[in-house]
């Protein structure tokens, strides 16, 4: 049996650099399956998926939000806690122009741009995640704590149901 290689994204490529320890989770993506499809194919808990998401204010400055698969983002809260007046998601094009990937497969790591990163606070007290490696249909786990090192994200709790 052989090994399959991982993806060499940018994402890989600065996990690598970084000397991050990964591993490849490689799975059916499905055309707007999201977090519910990549949990169910890698048999964890949709609460350890974390989404990558690219938003931007009412100036269109972008910025990374991580959260919960099994969570949606209170956008109203996110803006009151970095003080502009609104938040949303871009543009599928937008998105792309800014990380450099196609949505379903963004990952915070090895983006285009350099932009602000907010992370859910649970998402630090989870023992393993699983993000997207760049591309779609290819996670990669790790422990948090890694994220953290790499990303240096501000921890909010914008979290809902």
């Amino acid at each position: 049996m052989t090994k399959e290689k991982s993806p060499v994204t940018p994402a890989v490529r600065q996990l690598r650099a970084e000397k991050v320890d990964f591993t490849d989770h490689p799975y059916s993506y499905e055309e707007k399956g999201g977090t519910a499809v990549s949990a169910r194919e890698l048999g964890v808990d949709e609460h350890c998926v974390i989404k990558t998401l690219i938003m931007e204010d009412e100036h269109k400055k972008p910025c990374i939000v991580l959260m919960h698969g099994d969570r949606q983002v209170s956008t109203k809260e996110l803006a009151r806690i970095i003080g502009v007046k609104q938040v949303g998601p871009c543009s599928p094009d937008v998105a792309h122009k800014n990380s450099g990937y196609l949505v379903g497969g963004t990952s915070p790591f090895g983006t285009r741009r350099q932009m602000p990163v907010y992370m859910e606070a649970g998402i630090a007290a989870l023992e393993r995640i699983y993000i997207n490696g760049g591309k779609r249909g290819y996670l990669v786990g790790m422990a948090p704590d890694e994220l953290v090192r790499v990303l240096h994200p501000i921890v909010v709790t914008v979290g809902i149901r």
